[in-house]
């Protein structure tokens, strides 16, 4: 065996090269199984203001992961946001949109109504987390409800306004499918969908296989 300038046995270069081998491919897999664990992704992806986002969706009736998708691309989930527009909070609601909803729902007894009625109120401030989210919510699914289900449509009324959807759709400007939002006319409205959508799948993935994420709390 060789030898060092000292006297001691030297290590024979394969050997030292495959422990370094090793240790490398035991790093590679402490990391691949990190990265397939669903907790790493949580930590990539988190969803804030969970329990108001769940509450807030099932009153509406609308998927809780939609709300939290749209939430991420209009503030990353900043309460404190505002644009240049006036839009405010969480879910970025215009003052007077949000006065509409609200006198809407003032008129219910149950759901989204019963849930407004119940918020304390010092709550009842439209950049308060609990009070966006539920007014933005009940706006999401009337659009969904506007659009006869087509959530894309509905998303894309969200950004734009349902009465220039609705004219695109007529027509024929654009057809109301994700795979075609290319058609759609306003760039930010398209950059916009494609935003929430992205999010909406990634967050389905991470997060759709806990109840507590399922729009029935029951699962």
């Amino acid at each position: 065996m060789a030898k060092t300038s000292g006297g001691k046995p030297k290590r024979p270069f394969f050997l030292s090269l495959s422990l370094r081998q090793l240790i490398a491919g035991v790093l590679l897999v402490a990391v691949l199984v990190t990265i397939s664990t669903n907790g790493f992704w949580r930590l990539m992806y988190p969803i804030q203001y969970q329990a108001q986002i769940q509450q807030s969706a099932r009153f509406a009736d609308v998927d809780p992961l939609l709300i939290a998708s749209i939430i991420r691309v209009e503030s990353k989930f900043r309460t404190e946001d505002v644009s240049h527009a006036g839009a405010v909070g969480l879910m970025q609601l215009m003052p007077q949109t949000a006065e509409w909803i609200a006198e809407m729902l003032r008129n219910q007894t149950s759901g989204s109504g019963g849930a407004l009625r119940k918020l304390p109120k010092d709550a009842k401030k439209l950049a308060s987390p609990e009070y966006n989210i539920l007014i933005g919510s009940w706006y999401v699914k009337s659009l969904i409800d506007d659009f006869h289900g087509n959530v894309v449509a509905a998303v894309a009324a969200y950004n734009a306004g349902p009465r220039r959807v609705s004219q695109w759709l007529k027509d024929g400007v654009w057809n109301g499918k994700l795979q075609d939002i290319d058609q759609i006319p306003v760039g930010e409205t398209r950059h916009f969908v494609d935003r929430v959508f992205y999010n909406y799948d990634l967050y389905k993935k991470i997060y759709g296989g806990d109840p507590a994420w399922r729009l029935s709390a029951n699962g």
